[in-house]
């Protein structure tokens, strides 16, 4: 029994090898439009142009070419129901057995930002209409919606005498749900964009599964990794696999480097939290100081570096348990060092950081209360709209310290504090119920080292007793956001101390 393919493409790729072997060595009649149907011609492949089926020409310059009834009835027909079939043969319609669509492009337009008129004419109609009804009906019908997939399917046709099985129409109608959403999505964003809409309202989850992780933050967990079209560039040099855990991780300490992608600068994480940071006069001096920060904690840690890993560093790195190491690059010395490490994740990040931040869009947190969507905290500091608050000036080392202590304490947990001293965190306090309690963990960690040294606070202080803590501590100056009702107490009491002190304005929860 012959079977049919309707064949419409935008990209015809590979189309005339296929098309060739559906016909010859399966014996497809093949219908197809427009230019599909001039392809095939110009190279002897036999096919209908599609007017032949639906007795009309094209409409309003190709806008319809396939939207008639014998076309989605022959694509819909259920040939279990009787009645289905009583229609399909009283008709004289003939079943299609596979539908052979790739859609007009859309996002290429989208990149090259084109005029609204010429960027309206890619959003395609009656691609994503015949896809969709054939996956619907993948009981009978093979939807085929790329280029990449014709191998499988003649492979599919070669090892079923000529059918397409019922799993492979059930995978390919999966993969026309995941196109036509992908679609549909860039679509609303981007004419949301141009129409100056706000296009929260529909907002929609776009992601695709890359793989399973092993589990989630703990065995019983199942977990997997999806990727969108925000999913930076990076490659895994070494080690095993990124896990769950790994990859919040490396996203924490990411996240941080950005802060510093023009000077040499090393963050330490663990348990998604910065317990070691800072800035050298070459990247071997960042990790040193950065360890000294918290030792302990480093210990089974992920190290993030802002400049490429010498092999000297990397003699360094290895002398001691890590997890992950992420960079923009490695010297070829360094690489053969790390790779001793077998289980070492080595990452090298193809994003530059600079462009980093580009990447960075919105967080969701699905919770049984509703679904929770807020943009990316990318709040910066201006110098020029600081508030020096107290009558003691802070100097311009110590402003220097503040805004590298601030852009740390905003990636810290809430509550957070951190103290800081020559591009040195030397004490971090964070994740705590009372700002009191995160301050005098950041001292107890900071030690002598405190005397002189600047803190930064990601919320306001609701009280003076944070004050009294600080002077124990012989801290020089704090930065923190303002805005507590008792701010000028607050003030006051810095002042009483002869503490700097600078309001931002701008508060870094992060829960």
């Amino acid at each position: 029994m012959t079977k049919r393919a309707l064949i419409s493409v935008w990209n015809k790729d590979k189309l005339v090898e296929f098309a060739d072997e559906l016909t010859q060595k399966y014996n497809y009649e093949i219908i197809a439009t427009g230019s599909t149907f001039d392809l095939l011609k110009e190279n002897n492949i036999k096919a209908k142009e599609i007017s032949e089926i639906t007795g009309k020409r094209q409409l309003i310059n190709g806008k319809v070419k396939t939207l008639y009834p014998d076309i989605f009835a022959g694509i819909l027909a259920d040939i279990t129901n009787e009645e289905e079939m009583k229609d399909i043969n009283n008709s004289n319609i003939k079943l299609f057995d596979m539908v052979v669509v790739n859609f007009y492009p859309f996002e290429e337009a989208v990149d090259k930002k084109v005029e609204e008129n010429q960027l309206i004419n890619t959003i395609d109609i009656g691609g994503p209409s015949m896809l969709r009804a054939a996956a619907k009906n993948n009981k009978r019908v093979l939807a085929v919606s790329s280029p990449n997939q014709y191998k499988e399917v003649l492979d599919d046709l070669k090892e079923h005498n000529g059918e397409t099985s019922l799993q492979l129409r059930r995978n390919f109608a999966l993969k026309v749900f995941e196109k036509t959403l992908d679609f549909d999505t860039k679509i609303l964003h981007e004419l949301s964009n141009r129409f100056e809409e706000d296009s929260e309202n529909y907002f929609s989850l776009n992601i695709k599964k890359a793989k399973n992780l092993r589990y989630g933050e703990n065995p019983h967990q199942n977990a997997g990794i999806y990727y969108t079209n925000n999913t930076i560039d990076y490659e895994i040099l070494n080690g095993k696999e990124l896990s769950y855990n790994n990859i919040l991780d490396a996203t924490a300490c990411t996240n941080i480097l950005s802060e510093f992608y023009d000077v040499n600068g090393c963050v330490i994480i663990k348990h998604n939290t910065p317990c070691g940071a800072a800035l050298g006069k070459d990247i071997e001096e960042a990790w040193a100081k950065a360890l000294d920060c918290d030792p302990l904690s480093a210990f089974g840690g992920i190290v993030g570096f802002t400049q490429c890993v010498t092999e000297n560093l990397a003699k360094q790195l290895t002398s001691m348990f890590l997890e992950v190491i992420i960079a923009p690059n490695y010297t070829p010395e360094a690489l053969q060092l790390l790779k001793t490490k077998k289980n070492l994740r080595v990452i090298k990040l193809n994003t530059s950081l600079m462009e980093y931040k580009n990447y960075l869009s919105q967080e969701i947190r699905i919770t049984p209360f509703g679904t929770l969507v807020q943009d990316c905290d990318k709040g910066e500091l201006d110098k020029d709209k600081f508030k020096v608050v107290t009558k003691v000036k802070p100097t311009t080392e110590m402003i220097e310290d503040m805004i590298f202590a601030w852009k740390i304490a905003k990636h810290a947990k809430s509550n957070a504090i951190v103290i800081a001293k020559n591009f040195k965190a030397i004490g971090i306090g964070q994740g705590q119920t009372s700002r009191v309690d995160a301050f005098e963990i950041a001292l107890n960690r900071a030690c002598d080292g405190s005397k002189d040294a600047v803190a930064a606070s990601d919320g306001f202080f609701p009280a003076i007793d944070n004050i009294h803590v600080a002077a124990q501590g012989r801290i020089a100056a704090i930065i923190q956001p303002g805005g507590s009702i008792k701010d000028e107490e607050v003030i006051k009491t810095a002042d009483k101390y002869n503490i700097a002190m600078i309001t931002t304005g701008i508060r870094h929860f992060r829960h």
